[in-house]
């Protein structure tokens, strides 16, 4: 079996990255993809050189980590966790940038906010019941204001 993997040269190296990438399509999580590039890479440079299947072993490793650590730098561009492009489970996250009136007066500071179907407890400067606030920031279960 291995004197028939190492005699495809090149082309083992391609089918196995086929392989890892069609893993990824059946159990997508985007990490498989990286592994598949990279044994595509070394198909092709074994393809193009004649090398040992230990010294194309290095290769795909040493590979499979630029790729792996490209990705995660591709993937970091999008917003820096998962998350948070959408602030999908983090309701206080969306609210960030958003202004909204005040229904009462905020007093030592603080005061409460109704939002949707939610009340948010908050704090910032003291203002006046009508001032519109601009939430900056999100500190547990409360969020941040200034005045907008």
């Amino acid at each position: 079996m291995m004197s028939s993997i190492l005699w495809l040269g090149g082309w083992g190296w391609v089918i196995l990255g086929l392989v890892l990438i069609g893993g990824e399509v059946l159990a997508p999580g985007i990490f498989l993809i990286w592994f598949g590039l990279a044994a595509l890479l070394t198909g092709a440079i074994v393809g193009l050189t004649d090398m040992s299947w230990q010294i194309a072993a290095l290769v795909f490793a040493g590979l499979s980590l630029v790729s792996v650590f490209v990705g995660r730098l591709l993937m970091r561009r999008k917003g820096e966790e998962p998350d948070a492009a959408t602030g999908l489970n983090d309701r206080g996250r969306q609210l960030v940038g958003k202004v909204y009136r005040l229904e009462a007066t905020m007093t030592g500071g603080e005061g409460r906010i109704r939002i949707g179907d939610s009340s948010w407890r908050i704090t910032g400067p003291e203002l006046l019941a009508g001032s519109e606030i601009r939430v900056v920031r999100v500190e547990g279960a409360t969020l941040v204001v200034e005045k907008a």
